[in-house]
């Protein structure tokens, strides 16, 4: 494939596909009927608006039937995309409820009993991308990365909290590590925990310490991550796994810059940046009343959502030479693995396990000195990352007639974001797959789609 470039669906992208890529398609939200009628919002350059009942939103509805954290619309390139973020009373976009899907000009989108119209203008404004090909060890060229890498980059320039929002495996890690090698606190520790993997009663002293004699088991004293971490980084990775009663002590010591030890009475001062990740929606957690609202504020002063591989399917050859490396490949190795076919093989991919999933693909490659077959999930919706092993094995336990209606309700999906992705228009979407358009929407309806 060589410099050629490749959408979602692997279709060759020219120059020109990119620039248009990097153009932002202007878009107002207008309330047309609840407590805030009259009220808008304009996105002048900025890319998403929350919306919902909570102060920190961008387009704040004092409706008491509107979620805290009601929904999301992001600006897709010329696209303007609606996400519910576990609203609950749905969000509804001319009538159908949508989960997530692009919204047309002039939707109506029902949120309780407001209604906002979106109304995607013709006038545009270059968004803001970054000239380079990498972020200390991160790498990519594609319209997705280089739109993310600014957001990186203000990120390594201040000292503000940070959540990392993304699938699982598309290296939120690697990334919070970049972000403090780029920054002022450099020279300072970098400390990472993960808060799924420890038990929730030992999760306090991981992150606080504890004295001698706090707990039957602490037979001397421990120091704590905040400790540990002072005049550097502290990365706390799957922050939605955070007991909902130690989040207001994490909380405290944010606000007060301050900890104090299991079973000790000093206030320990600390001088921390906080950066946190998350493969959940933190909003929708705050609307299920499992992760406070005031954690949240606090923590989400700088949010960045790093892009699936599916979405930055440009980048392959590039992580995919640089992961080879790591892995030890000769160079000759690495020319024998990498032909054209190869990376359009793993462009059309889905990958729900994102660069992880990949690695260990190369790495079987490797073994095996030979391009096998890229391992497209039974039950995965093509990135979700729903395609383990485990839900293999699931759906084919299932009898024939069920396993055949889910693998057709998830080719369906599959087949109709694609569609999306790939047209502006429902008539030529429908004529591209050579179905009646009247057929096109009732597909579209029975998945809680919209063009």
């Amino acid at each position: 494939m060589g410099d050629e470039l490749r959408s979602k669906s692997g279709r060759t992208v020219t120059a020109g596909d990119l620039l248009a890529e990097f153009e932002v398609r202007h878009v107002t939200l207008r309330v047309e009927n609840g407590p805030q009628k009259g009220r808008t919002w304009s996105s002048d350059g900025a890319r998403s608006c929350s919306i919902g009942s909570h102060a920190s939103c961008e387009l704040m509805l004092d409706d008491p039937t509107v979620s805290r954290f009601h929904c999301e619309l992001r600006i897709d390139g010329r696209r303007a995309r609606i996400r519910d973020t576990g609203s609950h009373n749905g969000t509804y976009v001319d009538g159908v409820q949508l989960v997530e899907g692009y919204v047309r000009n002039g939707a109506r989108v029902r949120l309780g009993r407001s209604v906002v119209r979106v109304e995607v203008r013709d006038d545009t404004s270059r968004a803001e991308v970054s000239e380079r090909d990498s972020f200390g060890a991160m790498l990519g060229t594609s319209p997705a990365m280089r739109r993310t890498f600014p957001l990186f980059e203000r990120a390594a320039g201040s000292d503000a909290s940070v959540i990392l929002e993304g699938e699982t495996g598309v290296g939120k890690s690697l990334a919070a590590r970049c972000i403090h090698d780029q920054g002022a606190r450099a020279k300072g520790p970098f400390v990472a925990v993960n808060c799924g993997a420890i038990p929730a009663t030992l999760l306090e002293s991981e992150l606080f310490g504890h004295e001698k004699g706090a707990f039957t088991s602490a037979d001397a004293r421990r120091i704590g991550a905040f400790e540990e971490a002072h005049g550097g980084t502290l990365f706390l990775d799957e922050i939605g796994e955070l007991p909902i009663d130690l989040q207001p002590k994490l909380l405290g010591a944010l606000e007060s810059r301050e900890i104090r030890r299991l079973g000790g009475s000093k206030a320990i001062p600390v001088d921390v940046r906080l950066i946190v990740a998350t493969n959940r929606s933190l909003r929708a957690e705050v609307n299920a009343n499992r992760f406070r609202s005031d954690l949240y504020y606090r923590l989400a002063v700088l949010s960045i959502e790093q892009p699936p591989l599916r979405e930055r399917a440009a980048d392959i050859p590039l992580l995919a030479r640089s992961i080879l490396r790591g892995l030890g490949a000769k160079d000759a190795q690495i020319a024998s693995l990498c032909s054209d076919e190869f990376f359009e093989q793993l462009a059309r991919a889905p990958w729900p396990g994102n660069i992880r999933e990949l690695r260990n693909y190369l790495e079987r490659c490797l073994v095996f000195n030979e391009a096998l077959p890229v391992d497209v999930p039974l039950s995965g919706d093509g990135g979700d990352g729903s395609g383990d092993a485990a839900e293999r094995d699931e759906y084919l336990s299932l009898p024939y007639a069920d396993a055949r209606d889910r693998a057709l309700r998830q080719f369906e999906r599959r087949y109709l974001q694609r569609l999306i992705d790939d047209h502006d228009k429902a008539v030529d979407a429908a004529a591209s797959a050579g179905i009646d358009r009247t057929y096109f929407y009732r597909l579209l309806r029975r998945h809680g789609m919209t063009f």
